[in-house]
């Protein structure tokens, strides 16, 4: 919960007036209900979108301060295949063949409401266990490392 609690915070400290020293982002899901692979239970949907949130922000935040980045995801197929085995949690297994990280999203990155630039990206990463991951056994982690590369290489790089 205290997750939770403090990705809001950060959250609405980037939106709000004045908070002009991190540019922010507007992260839509759309809907989460039809995406190939996301948590089935609507905590652990929440936590997802919470992390996904925070770590957009966080890729925000290495734009110009009066730059927003708005994303809209379109699909989701986390890393790993889930096993409902277990009735309080289900259990994610990362085996690297073929279930790997994916998204569909579109962007755009507006300043003071003019759109300087946008795309529409579908991401994956089939070497997902191959490679180094910043993020270690981060929840997510190989979301964000995918995420990192996309924005690395599409947005801050096409600038």
């Amino acid at each position: 919960m205290n997750k939770l609690i403090f990705h809001a915070a950060l959250a609405l400290a980037c939106l709000a007036p004045g908070a002009g020293a991190l540019a922010a982002a507007k992260v839509t899901f759309v809907n989460p209900e039809k995406m190939t692979d996301v948590p089935r239970h609507e905590s652990d949907r929440e936590s997802m979108k919470a992390i996904l949130l925070d770590h957009f922000n966080v890729l925000a935040a290495r734009l110009p301060a009066d730059q927003e980045l708005k994303i809209e995801i379109i699909d989701v197929d986390l890393a790993g295949d889930v096993f409902p085995r277990v009735s309080i949690r289900d259990v994610r297994v990362l085996k690297g063949l073929g279930d790997r990280p994916a998204m569909h999203l579109r962007y755009s990155i507006e300043q003071n409401g003019k759109v300087l630039r946008s795309g529409e990206s579908h991401l994956s990463d089939a070497a997902y266990l191959m490679g180094s991951n910043r993020y270690g056994n981060d929840l997510y982690g190989h979301e964000k490392q995918m995420l990192d590369d996309w924005f690395r290489k599409d947005v801050i790089a096409k600038r």
